[in-house]
């Protein structure tokens, strides 16, 4: 039997599904988080990612680049900077990024494997006190701002401390969101278990 055809077939087949395959980016900080046995899913697309690591250090992300460059573009007009089309291109192609924004353009000049070697400080999350610092809100509001369609999902490590996750709620609160997903690990329900 002539196995020529079938063996194009397989090539052709692998070919298709390694062109077409989405490869996950590079996180800023591990996140372990909880694990939990809720079915709902996180939605694939239009997602607004604010995730703690252990440390309670604050890291941001969209999942779409055009949005990314938007938000990046309505930040710089708010906050009086300028980006240049190579550090755009840079902010548009890293998934979520903890850096501060006076730190941010001296971050994206840094070649790609400089930036992954760089320990993110995270993003100023602070609301209390005279130097209060939240920087969050302001990536929170150009975000939408980008796109309103845009839906959050936090990402807690299970080690992260509670208050560093208030000051992320208290955020989303002062902007009038209320509503999120949280992104946990998955883990099988107890038996007997249903999801009623």
């Amino acid at each position: 039997m002539d196995m020529t055809a079938m063996c194009d077939v397989a090539f052709l087949l692998l070919t298709f599904f390694i062109l077409t395959a989405q490869f996950r980016s590079q996180e800023a900080a591990a996140v372990d988080p909880p694990s939990s046995i809720s079915g709902i899913k996180v939605p694939d697309k239009d997602i607004m990612t604010i995730a703690l690591d252990k440390e309670g250090k604050v890291y941001f992300g969209i999942d779409n680049q055009n949005n990314r460059i938007a938000m990046l573009d309505n930040v710089a007009a708010a906050k009086g900077l300028s980006f240049t089309d190579k550090e755009k291109k840079a902010f548009a192609l890293m998934a979520s990024f903890g850096v501060p924004i006076s730190q941010l353009k001296s971050f994206l000049s840094l070649d790609n494997e400089q930036r992954m070697k760089v320990k993110q400080p995270g993003i100023p999350v602070d609301s209390t006190g005279a130097a209060a610092e939240n920087e969050l809100k302001d990536w929170v509001f150009n975000a939408r701002k980008a796109n309103n369609g845009l839906r959050i999902a936090i990402k807690g490590d299970s080690y992260s401390k509670f208050p560093n996750f208030k000051n992320v709620l208290s955020t989303l609160q002062a902007q009038n969101i209320n509503k999120f997903n949280l992104i946990t690990g998955t883990e099988a329900p107890p038996a007997g278990w249903t999801n009623d």
